[in-house]
Order: structure tokens, then C-alpha cells, then sequence
């Protein structure tokens, strides 16, 4: 076998010798790294509690779409929301006393779907002989704007209608302390020491409210996803029942 000239032999010291240079780089770059600046905020730390808030609003009205989640009380009882909203419509459950639905409206389409137990616990009268609550069951069902029902439910779909009606504080308005959601770094806007409500305002981007606590202890909830898109399919044919239209006119 013939011996490789010195030549073509590997040169391990100089091998070794650019390993140990590069991981010396390695760390050099490391090292300058760690002496950046941190990233600048969108500026709303610097303004009044006041400002933050209105910032906070107009940037949640601008924004094409939203992910509400959590919990609203009222005293028409407790709601957990977990919906998206649009421009065109929202699509999302409701959870209230014990019982769950879920609501989609598209445009002026508004649907309602639930299984047995949620219907029969509406106490929809047996001599309605169309549609009875079997086969109500996971389904959806059209809601007519003529409906009582359809301005509130049509309200847990519509993006500016519910946001202007939570993102509320109530009292004297004071910057809390710096936080993070979900690693984006917040700021809290409080009012009344937080007895009348916080709101948690995004610091990096948009200043999005990123989390609501509402005054009285009438619930939290978290926004995000804000200017996703998502779909709005409409339900098939077969998969629709009109009850709206027979509960409120059952003769026809």
C-alpha cells in the first residue's frame, strides 16, 4: 500500500486550529449580541394612562378581526365567549348556565346551533309541530331578525358593538406596571386602582388591548389574533332549520 505523501496527509493542527477560531467568533458574536439595545416600544409608555386607553380603543376598532375569550358577567347571568369576529360576521360558542351554543352570522345571516338538551331547556312549546327539539339537534337554526332573540345574540358576533360595550373602564384612569402576554411585553391602564377595570395594551406593534379585566369583577378576557383572517362558510341547505320563522308565526 502506498503512504500518502506528507502533502495530502489531513493537517489535524490546522484543523483544529480554525475550529478553535470559529467557535471564537461564535462567542464574539455572542457577546456583541448581548450589548444590543432592546427593541423600541410603539411609544404608548410613554402617554397618560388616558392616552394609552384611547389608543388601545381606536386600535381595536381599526383592526379587521379579533379572538374574544374568557369571561363576561352581567346581570342577565355569566357568558364564556371564545368567538372570532369580523367585519362581515363572527362565528364562535357561548357557554351560559350549565348549557353551550354555538352562533354564526354572516352579514345579516344569523344561525344558532345546540343540541336537544339546550332547546328543551328554551322550553319551546310541543304543539309547535314543526321542527321539534329532536331534530333541532346540531343544527343550525336561522334566527330572523325579527326574532327578540336576534339582537342579542347578534351581539356576541359583532365586533364593534361588543368591544365598544367592554373595553370600558370606569374611574380615575393611572399607568400600572409593565407585563407580558403570551411574550409580548404589556402595559396596564388602570382605573380605580383596577376596581374599575384593566386593560393590558400591547407594547411592541399596534398597542392592541391584549387583556381585559372588567371593573367589578364582572369577568376577564383575552384579545388576540388581531387582523387574522378567518372563514365565514355558510351552512348547507340540509344542515338548516327555519324555527325562527315558525316560532314566530306558527300558523304559516
Amino acid at each position: 500500500m502506498t503512504e500518502k505523501s506528507p502533502a495530502l496527509r489531513p493537517n489535524w493542527r490546522r484543523a483544529l486550529g480554525g475550529a478553535a477560531s470559529a467557535g471564537a467568533l461564535v462567542v464574539a458574536l455572542t457577546a456583541c449580541g448581548a450589548d444590543e439595545p432592546e427593541p423600541e416600544t410603539n411609544g404608548v409608555d410613554e402617554l397618560p394612562a388616558a392616552e394609552i386607553e384611547e389608543r388601545a380603543r381606536a386600535a381595536a376598532a381599526e383592526a379587521s378581526s379579533v379572538r374574544l375569550s374568557g369571561t363576561v358577567i352581567t346581570e342577565a347571568g355569566t357568558f364564556r365567549l371564545d368567538v372570532r369576529l369580523g367585519g362581515e360576521g363572527g362565528v364562535g360558542e357561548v357557554s351560559t348556565e350549565g348549557t353551550t351554543f354555538e352562533l354564526l352570522r354572516i352579514g345579516d345571516d344569523l344561525y344558532i346551533k345546540a343540541d336537544q338538551t339546550f332547546w328543551e331547556s328554551e322550553g319551546i312549546p310541543d304543539e309547535l309541530e314543526t321542527d321539534p327539539t329532536e331534530k333541532l339537534d346540531g343544527k343550525y337554526v336561522r334566527v330572523v331578525p325579527d326574532d327578540p332573540a336576534y339582537e342579542q345574540l347578534s351581539g356576541f358576533t359583532d365586533k364593534n358593538t361588543l368591544l365598544d360595550g367592554l373595553l370600558t373602564l370606569d374611574g380615575e384612569r393611572a399607568t400600572g406596571e409593565e407585563g407580558e402576554i403570551d411574550g409580548s411585553p404589556t402595559i396596564r391602564v388602570e382605573a380605580d386602582g383596577g376596581a374599575g377595570g384593566v386593560i393590558e395594551v400591547a407594547l411592541m406593534g399596534t398597542p392592541y388591548p391584549l387583556r381585559l379585566e372588567r371593573g367589578g369583577a364582572a369577568g376577564q378576557l383575552t384579545l388576540d389574533d388581531w387582523g387574522q383572517e378567518f372563514s365565514l362558510n355558510e351552512p348547507k341547505e340540509d344542515e338548516i332549520v327555519d324555527y325562527g320563522d315558525a316560532l314566530i308565526n306558527p300558523e304559516e
